[in-house]
């Protein structure tokens, strides 16, 4: 029966997901096929859906930095950075040098990680299953190290208003070269046995094709953007923290197919990699958080030994940070794009409104652009390298 509808020029429709194996997330696709080739595609997210933003106005201003973990899961540490920036801005808090600049390495490694799960997801639809293993191989030798930092290997929780939960632990810095260095050496193995390979190379390159004005149009940020040639970087471009006293390049592609968007975010590592360096040689000396009580809990034994310890640890966990009121919005330049957080105060101990904007929602904006007129076998490399995650898009 399918033979005769097509012999008629019927066209199929045919749902993909909400569990397809090859969305890494849930969501669903209603395809419009004409033969193999489609014609529409009606795009179905909200799965994963939690309330973040609801959420984030029943507790305190710190209480919402667990759930930012829960927005884009393989990088949480850029959301947590964005998010605390955010409130800082609002409070008008100036963090020390040295909490700058673990705050950019812990953003840094969290884009590592974004990355090679991407590269590794996209390989693996294509049938590139050696560097898949490569690829998930180099993301858990930097995992550990997050996990070395502040006991969690997603769910870091690890800014805090006003500074960091702790100081980098005893030669922290030498354990994140170490990592670093095999991350390269895989990432090595990665690049012989997919760059230059005639079948991925065919796949990829021509597919999923975005022009600069599209991208500008819908709003798409990071690799998506820069895939298209378009020169922007938030950490070149806006700098915030210390990024202006680094040295990288933002790298661009030229077609925004699916090749380019893999070549970027291959050569972005390498640029993670040269910062990463950087930052430690770099890495100033001090504390990590402000010395203001009213900002970040005093030290346990200032709550311990002194009244004044113990009456500022009280009020700060239970009437929370007492943010001016206003607005305010900080973005970061995440491993998708850029990562704001729009905050609201009244004046009180807890947000009136939370906001994000997170790139991946923009990425899935644009994939109709993407697929539409192309093959069906071309949907899934193109879904891959927006890297889309579920968490972040529905929020």
């Amino acid at each position: 029966m399918v033979a005769a509808a097509l012999r008629q020029g019927d066209k199929m429709i045919i749902n993909m997901g909400p569990s397809h194996p090859a969305t890494h997330g849930t969501v669903k696709f209603v395809l419009t096929l004409d033969g193999e080739t489609v014609d529409d595609i009606d795009i179905h997210i909200g799965y994963l859906h939690r309330g973040f933003e609801k959420m984030s106005e029943q507790g305190t201003w710190q209480q919402v930095l667990p759930y930012t973990d829960r927005l884009n899961y393989v990088s949480p540490l850029c959301n947590n950075v964005g998010y605390v920036m955010a409130v800082e801005k609002l409070m008008g808090v100036q963090i020390t040098p040295r909490c700058s600049y673990i705050r950019m390495l812990v953003c840094e490694i969290s884009r590592v990680t974004d990355h090679l799960t991407a590269l590794a997801a996209g390989a693996l639809e294509l049938g590139g299953f050696t560097p898949f293993l490569y690829g998930v191989e180099a993301r858990e030798t930097l995992y550990p190290i997050v996990e070395e930092l502040c006991g969690a290997r997603l769910t870091t929780s690890y800014t805090r208003i006003g500074g960091l939960r702790s100081d980098l632990p005893d030669g922290y810095g030498d354990h994140v070269i170490a990592a670093m260095d095999k991350v390269l050496s895989l990432l090595d193995k990665m690049d012989k046995l997919l760059t230059k390979n005639r079948i991925f190379y065919d796949r990829m390159i021509g597919t999923g094709q975005l022009s600069q004005q599209d991208a500008i149009a819908c709003g798409v940020t990071g690799v998506m953007l820069r895939s298209a040639g378009v020169d922007w970087d938030l950490r070149k471009h806006q700098p915030y923290l210390h990024y202006n006293e680094l040295d990288f390049d933002v790298i661009l592609g030229h077609q925004g197919d699916n090749y380019d968007r893999y070549l970027c975010r291959f050569e972005e590592i390498h640029q993670c990699n040269k910062m990463i360096r950087q930052m430690l040689r770099q890495m100033p000396g001090g504390p990590v958080n402000v010395g203001d009580w009213q900002v970040v809990l005093p030290p346990k034994a200032a709550v311990y030994n002194s009244i004044e310890g113990m009456i500022a640890h009280f009020k700060l966990t239970i009437d929370g940070h007492q943010v001016p009121a206003g607005e305010a919005y900080q973005a970061v330049e995440g491993g998708n794009g850029e990562v704001g957080f729009y905050v609201v105060s009244q004046g009180n101990g807890r947000p009136y409104k939370v906001h994000v904007r997170a790139p991946c929602y923009y990425a899935m904006g644009v994939l109709k652009k993407l697929v539409v007129g192309g093959m069906l076998a071309d949907i899934v490399p193109t879904f891959d390298t927006l890297n889309m995650i579920g968490g972040e898009v529905d929020r």
